[in-house]
């Protein structure tokens, strides 16, 4: 069994998608890791960082995306269309080993989870609704996953900003988690919205399983090497080094770089568009230092 890793920080815009899609192409291709994207974020960044919209359209129509795999859950039939291998998207980008099941630009709604949850607990006679909440948040993503999760090295998970229902269930279904942050005020206070979050979603599911995720590493994004900038960069970076100590931040750091940007024009990430620029050749390090971390 492999690892399961989540990518997520409270605040938007700080690399998170850029980040999973770059390391999981990485794993795939330097390494020969067997890699499953799981694009969790109705943005369906990740998604479009691996296929062309039209692909994307086409499987949406065909019902192979990351929602019917939750209506599974929700409201099983006794005789589904689909599997989790029928969702899954093999070789994508033409790379041998990278997987990914699609996302979606509707998931779920929240309205319609409390509802079943709550039918759920009068049939089963369950006073506390917020057990009955707490333990499915902590199997829906397993659950998804239990046909598939001894057949790869890595699954990834590209989580959404804030701390919605899939964000908690993969935290709580991961081994570890990944913090990608800009050299900024505000997404220094999303790392640590997300540590407070991590630790009351471990309190709260104590007693009846533990929860046994560990910090990876923070990754700095966007890191640009300008006089002015670098100098303010490097003090909001020394608060996260006094807070979290030099084991808890990767030496590797992700620049600025056009060509990153520039490479979800071609439906690929940046390390397969253009292998030579920086942002690509800080993922390979990246990678590379994840797997010594492992």
């Amino acid at each position: 069994m492999g690892y399961v890793i989540a990518t997520a920080n409270m605040k938007g815009g700080v690399g998170k998608t850029t980040l999973t899609v770059n390391m999981a192409t990485c794993l795939a291709k330097n390494h020969g890791k067997r890699v499953l994207v799981i694009d969790l974020d109705t943005q369906i960044s990740a998604t479009l960082s691996l296929m062309s919209p039209v692909e994307f359209a086409n499987r949406r129509k065909q019902g192979k995306t990351f929602r019917y795999l939750i209506d599974q859950i929700m409201t099983p039939s006794e005789a589904p269309s689909h599997t989790i291998h029928d969702v899954i998207q093999k070789q994508v980008c033409n790379v041998q080993g990278l997987d990914m099941i699609p996302g979606d630009i509707d998931l779920y709604d929240e309205f319609v989870v409390s509802e079943l949850l709550h039918q759920q607990a009068v049939t089963l006679g369950e006073k506390d609704f917020e057990t009955i909440w707490n333990r499915f948040e902590r199997v829906l993503l397993s659950k998804i996953l239990e046909p598939v999760r001894d057949e790869y090295d890595f699954i990834i998970c590209d989580c959404a900003p804030g701390y919605t229902l899939l964000t908690r269930s993969a935290l709580a279904t991961s081994n570890f988690y990944i913090l990608p942050a800009k050299p900024e005020p505000l997404s220094i206070v999303g790392i640590q919205l997300l540590e407070r979050r991590i630790a009351q979603l471990k309190d709260s599911h104590e007693q009846e399983a533990k929860i046994d995720i560990q910090m990876l590493g923070i990754v700095f994004t966007m890191y640009s090497g300008n006089l002015l900038s670098g100098r303010y960069y490097k003090q909001v970076m020394n608060r996260v080094y006094q807070d979290f100590g030099d084991s808890k931040v990767f030496k590797s750091q992700v620049p600025m770089d056009m060509n990153v940007a520039k490479a979800v024009d071609s439906f690929m990430p940046v390390v397969l568009n253009n292998p030579q620029s920086p942002g690509s050749k800080s993922f390979v390090q990246l990678t590379q230092e994840l797997l010594m971390k492992l």
